[in-house]
């Protein structure tokens, strides 16, 4: 399963803070994801940080 960030992100960090081994903060101010596939160990906390995003900035993509 592999995430993406999309427009929406207002930079609030939630996502950061819940997985912050897949997600980061930018320099631009706004949370990305890595580009690749979520790694098995932290699915959980990925798809909980998808889940709980405020403005539903977080997209799976595969």
């Amino acid at each position: 399963m592999k995430y993406y960030v999309n427009e929406n992100c207002i930079g609030c960090g939630l996502c950061v803070s819940t997985c912050p081994d897949y997600f980061t903060m930018a320099d631009t101010g706004v949370a990305v994801a890595m580009d690749a596939p979520v790694p098995v160990e932290h699915e959980g906390e990925a798809a909980n940080a998808a889940y709980g995003c405020p403005v539903d900035a977080i997209e799976q993509v595969g």
